[in-house]
């Protein structure tokens, strides 16, 4: 018969007994280090802090060999090199307000420790103002003087001799290089004023000068196409500050792998901000698609909690809602100019922004019908008289009266808005022609721009309708019997907890019992859906981020749906002054470069680009 697992075997009484301080460090080692990269990045915090211009990190057979990091810094006194291996051992905090505040990227003194727990370990330090350099031996503990300029350089050499059966995970040498230079890169991407190379059994694998900014660093790392297929992302609210760049839907990748995200110089992976980017792209984005950013939080470090994570790569926030609305509307804000795009790659700045009507402004034209077949209005606003004969008529969202929400018409008298006098001001420029009844043709000033009339119509009704209803109270429909669900805990509290923000959700949910919730209302729009399914939905959201993202996506899904109805359809034929208003409106539209299934609208194709399908001047 075989033993019993060890977790399945009779209790056995053994002592309390303290743990020896060389296990201690290898448990901690277990926690910190696991693989070549977690040393890499801790020793990268650790010159960082030390205030380095210049990193250089030299690898062999993917840093199982040896990890060397030598930085430009301050320097260990001698007298202090001793200490750097000791557990828990930092200048970096002396109190619980200086954990609370932490202002520096290491700070929890077990790094050093643990490494040399797992591996052979040297530090070689010289103090700034200092006579001479040393080196310390972290097995022996032996000192003694060295030759070397001011900074530090830390070699970490055979990792994970000491517990072999670690490295029995490890991937090969090129998977873990390729995991270090990411660790660096995370780094660089922070810090564009540090400059960084990487060494790989004696080549040159990776160099990033220092940069005089942000965003040359980033099309450094990333590339220039990432600058390229990026909007500038700024937004400052109370004690929050959001910055950097955020890409384009079109430059949307298969795999999560260009997101990074610093909070206060710090790169993390945190479900709030997680949540917070996909919530902004979620109008925008086509299907499982993963957006490409580089976004810099900056927040009071009182108001965030570094110390939850041995690794330092997960954060906790005071107010997570706060952090999740900031960062969700400094990328829809940095989403909602309309970007040009072409065939082949976007050009380096958008080439036409929004150009918003007054807010008070109806989305409706002169003469607009609704329920009519053709449900035509007078687009006079957008084609100017120079360039007509006669007031021509365009299409205008054809929405059924039990579908559509009741929709003021556009004061009496309003005067149109201004546009500029010739078609090479147009950004999207001046309608060609319709082909097979789903194309627009158009002519600007780079070459030809192609659109697709049903998607970008329907971004045009959709805009519209958001702004019909931005800002307006979401009413709430009474259920004529209650729909009651068995609730746990945590949803229970959370209702009880939010019982004043629920109503302004257009949401009524009141416990029965200790395990039981009640939905008597709901909002009005959405008084089709499920009561109960919606309820667990936002009580959900609202226990972690912002409930109000719950409604409001179930709102845009069904003014989405009205959209896609409204839009002109394929195999419609338009007129020339049609098509022109069509362009006009896009140019004056948000977000207007994707449907609302995040499908493009529009594609340019430059002269050059033509000339090259017919080899022209070759």
């Amino acid at each position: 018969m075989s033993a019993l697992p060890s977790s399945l075997a009779p209790a056995e009484r053994r002592p309390i007994r303290e743990l020896p301080d060389e296990l201690i460090s290898q448990i901690a080692a277990g926690e910190v280090v696991e693989r070549p990269a977690s040393v890499v990045r801790e020793l990268l915090d650790n010159a960082l802090d030390a205030g380095a211009r210049q990193i250089t990190v030299r690898l062999s057979a993917g840093g199982v060999r040896l990890i060397s990091v030598e930085d430009d810094g301050l320097g260990l006194p001698r007298e202090e090199l001793p200490l750097a291996l000791r557990r828990h051992a930092t200048s970096k905090i002396a109190s619980l307000n200086d954990l609370e505040t932490v202002g520096t990227m290491g700070f929890r003194g077990e790094a050093l420790a643990a490494i040399n727990a797992i591996a052979e370990l040297s530090v070689l330090s010289r103090f700034n103002g200092a006579d001479g350099a040393f080196a310390l031996d972290g097995r022996t503990g032996e000192l003694r003087p060295v030759a070397r300029a001011t900074g530090t350089t830390v070699e970490v050499r055979e990792l994970f001799f000491a517990t072999p059966a670690r490295r029995k995970f490890l991937k090969t040498d090129a998977t873990e290089l390729a995991h270090c230079i990411e660790a660096v890169r995370r780094h660089a991407l922070a810090r564009p004023e540090v400059g960084f190379s990487i060494w790989h059994d004696g080549r040159l694998v990776e160099q990033w000068r220092a940069a005089t900014g942000r965003d040359q660093r980033l099309a450094d790392t990333l590339g220039d196409d990432f600058v390229t297929h990026s909007v500038v992302v700024e937004r400052e609210g109370g004690p929050v500050r959001v910055s950097g760049r955020a890409g384009i839907p079109d430059a949307a990748r298969s795999r999560a792998d260009q997101q990074f995200f610093y909070v206060n110089g710090r790169f993390v992976r945190d479900k709030v901000l997680a949540h917070a980017v996909r919530s902004a792209y979620e109008d925008v984005l086509h299907g499982q698609r993963q957006p490409v950013y580089a976004l810099y939080l900056e927040i009071d470090p009182a108001r965030v909690d570094v110390n939850v994570h041995p690794t330092k790569i997960e954060v906790r926030f005071r107010d997570g809602r706060e952090v999740h609305q900031a960062v969700r509307h400094a990328i829809e804000d940095a989403l909602a100019a309309p970007r040009a795009g072409d065939a082949v790659a976007a050009p380096a700045e958008p080439f036409f922004k929004p150009r918003l009507a007054p807010a008070s402004a109806s989305w409706t034209q002169p003469g607009m019908q609704f329920g009519t077949e053709r449900g035509l209005g007078d687009a006079a606003a957008m084609w100017p008289a120079e360039r007509r004969e006669a007031p021509p008529a365009f299409s205008q969202p054809v929405v059924a009266s039990e579908r559509a929400p009741d929709l003021p018409a556009q004061p009496a008298g309003a005067q149109p808005r201004s546009e500029p006098a010739t078609a090479e001001a147009w950004p999207l420029g001046r309608a060609l022609a319709q082909l097979q009844g789903i194309y627009i043709l158009a002519e600007n000033s780079q070459g030809l721009v192609i659109v697709d009339m049903h998607a970008a119509h329907e971004r045009i009704v959709y805009e519209r309708l958001k702004t019909q209803l931005d800002g307006a109270a979401i009413s709430s429909q009474p259920l004529l019997i209650p729909a009651t669900f068995a609730a746990t805990p945590q949803e229970v509290a959370t209702a009880e907890a939010c019982v004043a923000v629920l109503p302004a959700l257009g949401l009524e949910i009141t416990p029965l019992s200790p395990r039981t919730l009640a939905v008597r209302a709901v909002p009005g729009t959405l008084a089709d859906g499920d009561p109960v399914e919606l309820a667990r939905s936002v009580l959900a959201e609202l226990a972690l981020h912002d409930a109000s993202t719950v409604v409001q996506r179930a709102q845009n899904e069904l003014l989405s749906t009205m959209a896609c109805h409204g839009a002109v359809r394929a195999n419609r034929k338009l007129t020339l002054d049609e098509m022109n208003a069509l362009l006009r409106q896009m140019e004056a539209t948000e977000r207007s470069d994707q449907c609302n299934h995040g499908r493009p609208t529009w594609r340019q194709l430059s002269v050059r680009e033509l000339d090259a399908l017919f080899m022209r001047g070759r």
